[in-house]
């Protein structure tokens, strides 16, 4: 009984695997085929694999297509910048990180949209009702496709003037320049909780030596409905938990505005996080970092923030070691960072960007995470 149980195991996981080898090696996805002549590069993408459909964040839009790429529909309408996606399993429903304020990037989306005005500063997860969108033009504010929470605390950061080790008085506790990546996946505590976590952008300062953490927040989506709201642009509500279930932070070193994608990996218990490379000779400035699921965090003093005691750490995993802090681990990886989505098995899709004349391109490449020391992913042929 017990190799006849193994062996439909077996079977059941060569069924999985064909299936996933039969994806599409590359998805091409251009913008203005969703009926959009200005968008933003492209900056996240989820796979429902149940109802086998993806969706693409160019920014300002977002794109259903089917898994062979032809394009459902899109909604648009959104003057803030929607980051990072990741589909929930457990509601069905398509969640991003959406942020409005008046930095370099909130002033580039209004010249790219034609807009004057400037809207109030809010961090905000954008949820989606992706089984009403069926045609390409949908509007986030009208056609009733999107809600929203506000997630308090990472405003109260980003407003937040703190003192550094030197006794300077600077913005954006911890660098704080809001969130991008999101992902689903079980609480760090070891409850087994299947929670949202969020993870800060990271201002890219040189002189700064608290911004060499990732912030990452971790939410309880299920006791959302009192907070979810329409978003009125003109009337953004300001709706949401005051604070995250836990905060915790992972040591890789400064990177570019933060975690741009985050993936939970459930075949390795890893949290994959890729980012932009930092600018700081004192690190090697990974672009690929995954946080170890099987060790719980630490709670420990902070390197180089002195404004806070302590706090709980996560520890990295696989790559290899800084070439001057043998604590950073990680990987110089070319895709991620504009997309990253876990199918399953090792599998995943990476994005890739461009622009054309006519306007924004994405294409999704197929690969399996492999975690060697030097390579962390290798392409699917």
């Amino acid at each position: 009984m017990k190799r006849f149980l193994t062996l439909l195991l077996a079977i059941a996981g060569i069924a999985t695997l064909s299936a996933q080898e039969s994806l599409p090696r590359t998805i091409d996805i251009r913008a203005w085929e969703a009926g959009v002549a200005k968008a933003g590069h492209i900056q996240g993408i989820a796979v429902d694999t149940k109802h086998e459909y993806i969706y693409v964040s160019f920014t300002t839009v977002l794109v259903k297509l089917d898994m062979q790429g032809r394009i459902i529909g899109s909604v648009s309408g959104i003057l803030g910048h929607l980051g990072c996606l990741d589909f929930n399993d457990e509601d069905g429903r398509l969640y991003g990180s959406l942020e409005y304020k008046n930095d370099a990037i909130g002033r580039g989306i209004m010249k790219q949209e034609g807009v004057s005005k400037q809207l109030k500063t809010g961090f905000y997860i954008a949820i989606f009702d992706v089984a009403k969108i069926d045609r390409i033009g949908m509007n986030a504010e009208k056609d009733g496709v999107m809600t929203t929470v506000l997630l308090k605390q990472v405003g109260k950061d980003y407003e937040a003037k703190v003192k550094t080790k030197s006794g300077e008085l600077v913005e954006h506790r911890y660098a704080c320049s809001g969130i991008d990546g999101v992902s689903f996946g079980p609480a760090f505590d070891g409850s087994g909780k299947n929670l949202l976590t969020v993870a800060y952008g990271i201002y890219g300062k040189i002189d700064r030596s608290d911004n060499n953490y990732q912030i990452l927040h971790q939410y309880d989506t299920s006791k959302w409905a009192k907070y979810e709201a329409p978003l009125s642009q003109e009337n953004m509500h300001r709706q949401g938990p005051s604070k995250p279930q836990a905060q915790y932070f992972a040591y890789t070193g400064n990177t570019r505005y933060g975690v741009q994608n985050l993936e939970y990996d459930k075949e390795h218990n890893i949290w994959l996080m890729a980012c932009y490379p930092g600018k700081k000779e004192s690190f090697s400035n990974f672009t690929l970092f995954a946080i170890d699921g099987n060790k719980p965090a630490i709670t420990r003093p902070l390197y180089g923030i002195a404004y806070e005691r302590e706090g709980k750490v996560l520890q990295l995993w696989g790559g290899r070691t800084d070439r001057k802090d043998n604590e950073v681990r990680g990987w110089h990886n070319e895709l991620g960072a504009m997309g990253m989505c876990s199918l399953g098995n090792g599998y995943y899709y990476l994005a890739s960007g461009s622009k054309t004349p006519q306007g924004r391109t994405a294409r999704l490449h197929l690969v399996r995470f492999v975690g060697k020391r030097l390579v962390a992913f290798e392409e699917v042929k």
